[in-house]
């Protein structure tokens, strides 16, 4: 079984966002994925993701409300196979915490991602209003796909 880990700063936005999206998306392909998220900071631990990206992901059907914030630990190099970062700071992070010889490979989430979300930090929408969560599950989606479309090619 694959397991992929996405991680942001607090674990209630943008990495809960994707553990939602990938988790119903690899389902509807019956897919059979280990999928979790966590934070570089303990900011929100054991917290339910933010209100506004809970509405935003209902709206389109992904239901992230089962989901708690923690934050990323040294066992998560062991244990997930793919840990990516939501943004450039989060990877240079992950990177400087991965123990010498992990099999986890570190990304950046859009790397994989199609244009215009290719190579792009997925913003966070914490301080702002509700079109930057709408944008984070824009980006989220776009990503995952490209990230499914890389486990089921034959």
């Amino acid at each position: 079984m694959r397991s992929i880990l996405f991680v942001c700063t607090g674990n209630i936005c943008r990495s809960p966002t994707a553990d939602g999206v990938l988790r119903k998306m690899a389902a509807n392909a019956g897919l059979d994925l280990r999928v979790d998220s966590a934070g570089t900071h303990g900011y929100h631990v054991g917290d339910a993701p933010d209100p506004r990206t809970i509405r935003t992901a209902r709206s389109r059907g992904y239901d992230l409300s089962h989901l708690r914030a923690r934050k990323l630990i040294i066992a998560d190099f062991d244990r997930f196979d793919l840990i990516l970062a939501m943004d450039r700071g989060h990877l240079e992070i992950m990177r400087r915490l991965a123990p010498t010889g992990s099999a986890a490979q570190l990304s950046l989430f859009s790397d994989g991602a199609p244009p215009p979300w290719r190579g792009r930090d997925v913003p966070d929408p914490y301080y702002g209003g509700a079109d930057g969560f709408v944008e984070v599950l824009d980006m989220v989606e776009a990503g995952v796909r490209a990230l499914l479309m890389r486990f089921t090619k034959p």
